[in-house]
């Protein structure tokens, strides 16, 4: 059997992780060939491919990023676009493909599978926001990566009396903003699952300037406050219709400055949270997925994305982990609270 792999979406640590078990176990188990489409979705659109074999795949491992590329090409916005996959497919000779992303990337393999691409997906996103999984590979890094920079900014905040604002990724979900905010020891974590209140935001900065120790702010990029004054960069859409986020950390900022009279200074993560080496747990996830993924194309059964339940790899429906985003829950957000304004 040849089959191709490919990598979509926003990098992520973890992916070569993914690309390497699936060569390793697929050649040498089963005798597979491979064959990488590079770029995301365009790899197979446009026939752009490289070799993909136990040579390519040594010692990619710990790297970060992926050797195959990645972008956030939508077939289905281009005039003809499954038709042009269908026959570069045909004309590699693949006969499977194994896509590694998140929601946008495993929504498109989930409409080619129903066209008849035979494809199984791999879930990848620092969000965490991709349902029927626990967690997806990346999101583990992330989360580190934030709370690395929290623990530096308490020092740096405190010697000044400063309020610093940390504005982390999450668009819809804030995830990465709960968990690093509380590994961390924010006195605010502000999410996009629930509209926040200013006015309370200054209170709790206020509290904690009052016990003499200076503020950590966490805000999601997609967190926006009660009177919805989202800030946005553009109103420009990719090939998803996802507008480009950014500025809520600096708002919220000058707002807290004005309100409390304590000077404030925003952090951008970014995409710091994206790069680098994946922590030991996204290394292992990610190489139990690609395993996982390789059996399932073996076995033939296609339409299928790799999860974690518990601590077990199971397979699930592609349309259970792409039809609905998983969002923080307001009882998780609840839980959380008690420790906001100490």
């Amino acid at each position: 059997m040849r089959i191709g792999v490919l990598t979509g979406g926003g990098d992520c640590p973890g992916l070569n992780a993914v690309i390497r078990a699936v060569v390793r176990k697929g050649v040498a188990a089963y005798g597979h060939e491979f064959v990488g489409f590079r770029d995301g979705w365009k790899g197979p659109l446009e026939g752009l491919t490289k070799p993909l074999g136990i040579a390519e795949v040594r010692g990619i491992l710990p790297r970060g990023g992926t050797i195959l590329g990645s972008s956030r090409t939508n077939p289905f916005k281009i005039d003809g676009g499954v038709d042009r996959i269908k026959a570069n497919l045909a004309e590699q000779g693949v006969d499977a493909l194994v896509a590694i992303g998140g929601e946008d990337t495993l929504g498109v393999a989930t409409k080619l599978n129903d066209l008849g691409v035979n494809v199984v997906g791999v879930p990848k996103t620092i969000d965490n926001d991709l349902n029927a999984t626990d967690y997806t590979f990346g999101f583990d890094t992330a989360v580190n990566i934030a709370m690395e920079a929290i623990d530096r900014l308490h020092t740096t905040a405190e010697s000044h009396h400063r309020t610093l604002v940390v504005e982390v990724m999450g668009r819809h979900a804030g995830w990465i903003a709960l968990h690093a905010g509380l590994a961390g020891g924010a006195n605010v974590i502000l999410l996009p699952e629930r509209n926040f209140d200013v006015e309370q935001v200054a209170t709790y900065v206020t509290k904690r300037f009052q016990v003499e120790y200076a503020p950590i702010v966490v805000v999601a990029e997609g967190a926006q406050p009660l009177e919805g004054q989202m800030q946005l960069v553009n109103q420009q859409l990719d090939s998803f219709g996802h507008v480009r986020l950014g500025g809520i950390g600096q708002w919220l900022a000058e707002q807290l400055e004005d309100k409390t009279g304590k000077e404030a200074r925003t952090v951008v993560l970014g995409h710091i949270q994206r790069g680098g080496t994946p922590t030991a747990f996204d290394r292992v996830l990610a190489t139990r997925f690609g395993l996982q993924a390789i059996d399932a194309v073996h076995e033939g059964d296609f339409g299928k994305m790799m999860a974690l339940r518990g601590t077990d790899i199971v397979r699930v429906p592609l349309i259970e982990g792409t039809g609905e985003l998983k969002t923080v829950p307001l009882s998780r957000y609840e839980e959380a609270e008690v420790f906001f304004g100490s």
